[in-house]
């Protein structure tokens, strides 16, 4: 657990000063009119296609790989589509920390919150699957109005920038917990707690089997997932968070809990997983985080690499 952290001293040395600069930008930016900022965000997208070709590349290799029956050019428009998509993350960030609750109230659109009740009404924490997709501070912070939760996440490098996203995405959730804190994940989940668990990218080699994801016959793919379902109290609950392209908010569904899960058999589980965000990320695939090199571990370190 990580407890609300408390501004320091040393958050005023010069080494801070660029930090402190760009976020005020970020958070002034924040109280603009909300389309406004989408189109500002697709804008920066659009610089980011051009300027970034790196992560231009991994996006279009990775939908290569796994629509390899889409043309080059379908290929091309998701890429440019997506990286607009990414500019707007970037903006939605400041929406999250910084909104107050009445203005982002205005934006949930909530699905299948029978779902999300139901194991809570029963006793059972609830292990929420989350997907990367780019609207996911939005996810955190909008959830956090629907049912308070906890999560892990990864601590920030910069002091100042862990301080204000801690801060952050906990302001309608509970409370933070470090990524390799097995131990407290399963105490949350085990005191009825819901505790969202991000099990879609490549984590490396530990705890990992290698399943199908889309055309990818094998895809280095967390066993996490099975480890607290089967070690808590708890039910895995499913959930998405798109954004509406007409600027009105964004739709959180809750889906039905995974029934007999997990069975022992971290293969078939995993595979059960991966179907289920290959089933999300077909309803908005120009929303999911394809900058992220999915497919860099394989299944033998000799294996040829996909991004090459």
């Amino acid at each position: 657990m990580v407890e609300t952290p408390k501004f320091q001293a040393k958050f005023l040395l010069p080494k801070y000063w660029l930090t402190w600069l760009g976020v005020a930008v970020l958070y002034t930016i924040s109280w603009l009119p909300y389309k406004l900022q989408l189109a500002l965000g697709r804008l920066i997208g659009r610089l980011f296609y051009r300027f970034m070709p790196r992560r231009a590349a991994i996006a279009r290799r990775n939908l290569e790989l796994c629509f390899p029956e889409k043309s080059a050019a379908d290929i091309e428009t998701l890429v440019k589509t997506n990286l607009e998509n990414t500019g707007i993350a970037f903006f939605e960030t400041g929406m999250a920390w910084w909104w107050p609750n009445w203005r982002i109230q205005r934006k949930l659109h909530v699905h299948g919150i029978e779902h999300l009740e139901a194991p809570l009404q029963h006793g059972q924490g609830v292990l929420l699957l989350l997907f990367h997709f780019l609207s996911l501070e939005m996810h955190a912070r909008l959830h956090g109005l629907i049912k308070p939760a906890v999560g892990l996440y990864r601590p920030h490098n910069n002091a100042l920038m862990e301080f204000l996203q801690t801060r952050g995405r906990a302001r309608s959730n509970k409370y933070m917990i470090p990524r390799k804190d097995v131990k407290g994940m399963l105490e949350a989940l085990n005191q009825g707690d819901i505790a969202g668990y991000l099990p879609d990218q490549d984590y490396g080699r530990r705890r990992t089997v290698f399943v199908p994801f889309f055309a990818v016959e094998k895809t280095s793919t967390t066993t996490g997932t099975m480890l607290f379902a089967g070690n808590a109290n708890c039910a895995t609950v499913p959930t998405t968070c798109y954004r509406r392209d007409d600027g009105s908010g964004y739709d959180i569904t809750f889906y039905p809990q995974f029934e007999n899960f997990p069975t022992g058999d971290d293969e078939t589980d995993a595979m059960r997983v991966n179907k289920m965000v290959e089933f999300a990320v077909q309803q908005r695939p120009e929303q999911y985080l394809w900058i992220h090199r999915r497919f860099k571990t394989r299944p033998n370190e000799t294996d040829q690499d996909l991004y090459l």
